[in-house]
């Protein structure tokens, strides 16, 4: 790989009131940054980190570094769902629904049509903008399920939730369960593959004007936990996920409907996840919406004495207000009301500081 520069907006501020030139703003949110670390990208790992000012960066840009600057602060357009208008200035929540009996968390809980369409009810009536219904648990060590099954767990669920008005993703890795999830509702489709598993699974998105989530993993769910490894996890799954979304162009998907999930805990340790979360910022200059779904995940447990999954909700809400306080659009989660007081609450904070004072 040639040598480049990757470009990582730091130094957050609270407003860019009588900053004029020395802040810019992220993706068009609630967030200013004052700095950029410019980092130097030898095959796959950082060699040297810069730390530049803002208003020192326009004499620094050129070619890559000026599409990825262009990228960090140009405004990322809402999510059309059907009848459902998802605005991606401030942070989102996505509900997620596992209609599974194996699931890491929730397994079991939902493996009933009507008790997961009642549980959707619930997390829209508490705020999620969108209801991720997936049939196959990803977890670690999970095999996969068949498509006439995970076909039969959705289908019915995505459709009731569709047609009571929700904005309905389906989480699946399946082009035969994308198509039929597709046909009863969902509009937007979230593959934690990123379209590498099933041949057919690009063809299908491209071919439907549903907007998809590309996800970076490590290996397969059977064995991606086995002794992950990366030279730099950060500089490699941003190169990852750069050769997706144009893998995704490729196909024929429009890059304004391609978003992006760093895959915190498929194919990482904890070390990798910590380092992921603390670097998300990264992610923004590849200029598409970035989803992360931490929630309930091992590094939470590992980090609190082996907390079960059930009893890791403050950690789950820490991990979503660090991808908010970096710009994240939609932070993908178990327990929706929660985290949608805590990000009002962040929400809130955010509006005071850019409230300007008067006299």
């Amino acid at each position: 790989m040639a040598a480049r520069t990757l470009v990582r907006p730091t130094g957050f501020v609270d407003a860019p009131f009588g900053h004029d030139g020395k802040v810019a703003r992220l993706a068009g949110g609630l967030n200013f940054f004052a700095s950029v670390e410019l980092l130097r990208v030898e095959g796959s790992r950082r060699v040297s980190a810069e730390l530049l000012p803002v208003e020192a960066i326009e004499g620094r840009l050129g070619g890559d570094t000026a599409a990825q600057w262009a990228a960090l602060t140009a405004p990322r357009q809402p999510l059309q769902l059907g009848d459902r208008t998802v605005r991606l200035d401030q942070p989102q929540v996505m509900g997620i629904l596992n209609v599974t009996p194996d699931s890491f968390s929730d397994g079991g809980q939902l493996a009933d049509a009507g008790s997961a369409v009642e549980a959707g009810v619930q997390m829209a009536s508490e705020g999620a903008a969108i209801l991720d219904v997936g049939g196959e648990s990803t977890r670690p060590g999970a095999q996969t399920v068949w498509a006439q099954d995970e076909i039969e767990r959705v289908r019915p669920v995505v459709e009731r939730l569709a047609a009571g008005g929700s904005a309905v993703s389906i989480d699946t890795r399946k082009s035969e369960v994308m198509t039929a999830a597709l046909q009863a509702g969902a509009r937007l489709v979230n593959d934690v593959s990123a379209l590498t598993f099933d041949p057919r699974a690009a063809e299908v998105v491209a071919a439907s004007g549903a907007p998809v989530i590309l996800m970076h993993h490590l290996g397969s769910p059977e064995t991606m936990q086995e002794d992950p490894r990366y030279d730099d996890v950060l500089v490699e799954i941003y190169v990852w996920l750069e050769e997706r979304i144009a893998a995704a162009e490729a196909a024929g998907i429009d890059r304004s409907r391609i978003l992006i999930d760093p895959g915190f805990g498929f194919g990482k340790t904890v070390a990798h996840n910590l380092e992921l979360m603390n670097g998300l910022a990264l992610f923004h200059s590849l200029g598409c919406p970035l989803v992360v779904g931490a929630s309930r995940k091992r590094t939470i447990g590992a980090l609190s004495n082996e907390a079960p999954a059930d009893r890791r909700l403050g950690g789950s809400i820490a991990f979503a207000l660090k991808a908010a306080e970096q710009g994240a659009q939609i932070v993908r989660v178990h327990d929706v009301p929660e985290t949608v007081q805590a990000l009002r609450i962040w929400r809130g904070l955010r509006d005071q500081a850019l409230t300007p004072r008067l006299g």
